[in-house]
């Protein structure tokens, strides 16, 4: 085995591992809405390390806390694999376009499964960071479809409830398959 197939199946594990901590479709804490977090102390930013290695592990763009089993408001995403994860606690939209655009979004929490959503086109969010220190984001494109597909995430929200009701159907059809 050449050592690029070696680091390739090491990714890979890492992946199936990281997957295997993220709770998936069916599990009733992914449809419960998430609470306040009142509390910023060495915990919560232990559990957003957790959720950022996670994440970069399974190879998503973005986490929330209830994909981990853990009903408080918190997400953590990122744009690309050499960005940094960014973590927004307490987050609410306090703007949205009014243009929206449909492009296609996956889900850790639902497998290999791909379906349309329509997302605000930009959104700004007024969050906390894990020190509770207040935060803007003013974001667009895919940074905002991001957001919005985690802020779901944390009122109990998945992509099937966004799509249309065919595409719902195959996506369903297609989990029962695998």
């Amino acid at each position: 085995m050449s050592s690029r197939a070696f680091a390739d199946e090491q990714l890979e594990q890492r992946r199936l591992a990281a997957l295997g901590l993220v709770r998936q479709l069916g599990d009733p804490v992914l449809r419960t809405p998430a609470a306040e977090v009142t509390r910023f102390d060495e915990h919560l930013l232990d559990e957003v390390r957790r959720m950022e290695a996670i994440m970069v592990d399974a190879r998503g763009a973005g986490l929330a806390a209830p994909q981990v089993g853990a009903l408080r408001r918190v997400l953590v995403y990122r744009l690309g694999d050499d960005e940094p994860a960014r973590a927004l606690v307490n987050p609410r939209i306090a703007w949205a376009s009014e243009e929206t655009e449909v492009d296609t979004e996956g889900c850790l929490s639902i497998g290999e499964v791909l379906v349309e959503v329509p997302r605000h086109e930009r959104i700004r969010v007024e969050a906390q960071d894990v020190t509770g220190a207040p935060v803007t984001v003013e974001a667009r494109d895919f940074e905002a479809r991001v957001i919005q597909h985690e802020m779901d995430h944390l009122d109990g929200i998945l992509i099937l409830d966004r799509t249309t009701k065919e595409q719902r159907r195959e996506a369903l059809r297609a989990l029962r398959e695998r």
